[in-house]
């Protein structure tokens, strides 16, 4: 065989395994005809940069860049990429603890904005509101920086401080705290006068469903008439945790839809043959999330009354996704819509009655749980 059918030969081999690979690698992406010169162009850029950069690059860090890439094109607050440290500190969260200041972040017309603060923490005794912008993190403009990486510069060891430029109506004002280990207790209550029990709920993490539920049945024997529930400067959190909450107050039927991008459709119900006590759902700002499937759930099936002022309007639902041992994608894969077929997302739910919390001297007084003892007072006659 002579030299020139053997190089013939060696490149037809080439082509035919390159054609085949990137066939094959196509098919298992499911891309369509016109996806291809994209993919073409992806390869191309990650070749030419492994070959021809000034400095050799592991391609991990190429790999890991092309997927931040690829989840920040989305334009999605709500979806990012979790290195192993930030997705260390998620696992730890939803667990009920983990380092920082304690407020919890959102976006919100494409400012990073305080969605609430948690309760006890040194950013709620610092006086950072629900709904204050974060313009800066230590000095650092925040216009531009994707969610994930706000929450990772303001995260750090226990004992560190970590200074925060916050814009409240048109005021501008720096906020040095110093950062702490955050225990997060989801659940609380007391028995108010006339048989009145009041339970407020932080957020929703893994153990929110069984302490409710022990508050619930505490308050039960305690001589509960009725109930006054208060999520207010609830972030969210499990949707799960959501659905048991709102199980145990609203009547037997859907409590929330979950929508995928196909239109299937998963609901969760509630059991409950009948509501058992007179119900006020406090909300606000703050209230987002897993705290709108309970106030919307309420409202939609009459089961309560909510008071206080609009809601955040995040009504979409993310997962989480491994993607090895140590790194994962939160993503947006569906909206849910409340028993009544209601998107909330980024309109939020009006309350029944509308009390705006009080400023200024009048700041100590709780105006908005005042006037849900005197609807719950009014449900009990």
């Amino acid at each position: 065989m002579s030299r020139r059918k053997l190089i013939a030969g060696a490149i037809l081999l080439v082509v035919v395994t390159f054609v085949f690979t990137s066939g094959l690698f196509l098919y298992l992406l499911n891309l369509q005809t016109g996806d291809w010169a994209s993919t073409f162009k992806f390869f191309r850029a990650l070749q030419v940069v492994k070959s021809r950069y000034i400095e050799p690059v592991p391609m991990d860090t190429l790999m890991t860049g092309a997927v931040k890439g690829m989840i920040n094109s989305l334009g999605d607050p709500h979806s990012i990429y979790m290195d192993a440290k930030l997705y260390k500190e998620f696992m730890i969260e939803t667990e009920g603890s983990f380092g920082g200041v304690g407020i919890v972040l959102g976006v919100k017309d494409k400012v990073l904005t305080v969605v609430s603060p948690i309760e006890g923490t040194p950013g709620d005794k610092a006086g950072i509101k629900s709904g204050d912008q974060i313009i800066k993190i230590e000095g650092k403009d925040t216009k531009d920086m994707a969610l994930d990486e706000a929450v990772s510069k303001i995260r750090g060891p226990e004992g560190t401080n970590v200074t925060l430029t916050i814009k409240r109506n048109q005021e501008i004002k720096d906020y040095t705290l110093t950062r702490s280990n955050i225990q997060i207790k989801t659940v609380a209550g007391k028995m108010l006068p006339d048989g009145i029990a009041y339970i407020r709920i932080s957020m929703f993490n893994e153990m929110t469903g069984n302490d409710f539920s022990r508050k619930y049945q505490e308050m039960e024997k305690e001589g509960m008439k009725g109930l006054v529930l208060d999520l207010r400067d609830n972030p969210g959190g499990l949707l799960e945790e959501s659905v048991r909450v709102a199980g145990k107050l609203v009547p037997k039927g859907p409590v929330v839809s979950v929508v995928t991008r196909d239109g299937t459709r998963e609901t969760h119900y509630s059991k409950l043959e009948a509501v058992k006590y007179p119900l006020v759902v406090l909300v606000n700002g703050g209230s987002a999330s897993a705290s709108e499937i309970v106030a919307g759930a309420v409202q939609d099936t009459g089961a309560g009354t909510l008071v206080g002022v609009k809601t955040f309007g995040k009504g979409s639902v993310q997962t989480i996704m491994r993607l090895d041992g140590s790194t994962a994608m939160k993503l947006t894969i569906a909206k849910y819509l409340t028993p009544k077929d209601r998107s909330i997302n980024g309109v939020g739910i009006e309350p029944d009655v509308k009390v705006e919390q009080a400023e200024g001297k009048e700041a100590a007084k709780d105006v908005q749980l005042d006037k849900a003892i005197e609807i719950m007072k009014g449900k009990l006659k």
